[in-house]
């Protein structure tokens, strides 16, 4: 993961980026819950559930990477498969495309899995 960013971003960038992840998140658990149940039947609820577990992982911040590439990748899927208006769609995929070249920040899973770590040596 540290290959993937040269740094967890921390104070008001490492902030942005909470928000963003909590907001995106948010979202995709809404339009998860909301699809759930107006129909009872997988096949047009599976990527809405695909979504709303990708933000799972992107509300823990783990897995940053993998997760807002899926969350885009699902979001095209969901814009080519239904009409309407496609605005959330298209900023749902602009928000995992972000978060997923970002990175996380300091306050996720993969801050504290594959962050930097401060090794003390004991003194003799």
């Amino acid at each position: 993961m540290q290959r993937l960013f040269s740094t967890f971003a921390e104070g008001w960038p490492g902030a942005g980026l909470w928000l963003q992840r909590v907001l995106t998140s948010s979202i995709l658990f809404y339009l998860g819950a909301t699809h759930l149940l107006e129909t009872a039947s997988l096949g047009p609820n599976l990527p809405y559930l695909i979504a709303a577990v990708a933000g799972a992982l992107l509300l823990l911040g783990l897995w940053t990477p993998q997760a807002g590439i899926t969350i885009a990748i699902v979001e095209v899927w969901i814009l080519s498969a239904r009409a309407g208006n496609p605005l959330i769609t298209i900023v749902l995929a602009i928000l995992g495309v972000t978060v997923a070249m970002i990175g996380p920040g300091i306050w996720s899973v993969d801050a504290r899995l594959y962050g930097r770590k401060h090794l003390e040596y004991p003194r003799h």
